[in-house]
């Protein structure tokens, strides 16, 4: 099985679906497909080997992710995290701007920057058929050595809230 996350902001990823409709019609996935759209629609996506799903709980995305062949993703920070501390097989497609896919380009800056530690990327379908046709090895380092900033900013306004 492929899990296709979108993450959940509300930003609109046509070009994510458009792909992944494309992978499947020229039968470049030959697999089971979850499909987390999150707010973007996906009515227009159709096909035998597709679920789609608006989310998924933490829990039901561990669960698939773990089930998975590959992994292809959003580019956020928390999602690239998780997939690369479950050992994922895994491939990013950053959100642009100039699609209105988010507000800037923060993704793909992102992405550029965890690409040297091995994770890959895409910003053309051309590049996404190559690694669905050989999907990438998981990371073999730890990816992050500091908190999350959830879990920084939890734990410094926990101790504000101590001291007063």
């Amino acid at each position: 099985m492929i899990v296709y996350t979108l993450g959940t902001i509300f930003f609109p990823f046509d070009r994510a679906v458009f792909w992944l409709q494309e992978l499947l019609d020229r039968e470049i996935i030959v697999e089971p497909v979850l499909f987390q759209h999150g707010a973007t629609n996906a009515d227009k996506l159709s096909h035998p080997l597709l679920t789609s799903v608006a989310s998924l709980t933490i829990h039901e995305m561990h669960d698939a992710v773990q089930q998975s062949s590959l992994v292809i993703s959003h580019a956020g920070q928390g999602s690239t995290r998780m997939l690369a501390e479950m050992g994922a097989c895994f491939v990013l497609i950053p959100r642009l701007r100039r699609y209105g896919e988010h507000v800037d380009d923060h993704q793909l800056l992102f992405a550029r920057a965890v690409e040297r530690f091995g994770v890959p990327y895409c910003t053309e379908l051309e590049q996404l058929i190559k690694y669905v046709e050989q999907p990438p090895i998981p990371l073999q380092n730890k990816l992050f050595n500091a908190p999350s900033l959830a879990e920084h900013l939890t734990v410094r306004y926990r101790l504000v809230e101590l001291q007063k």
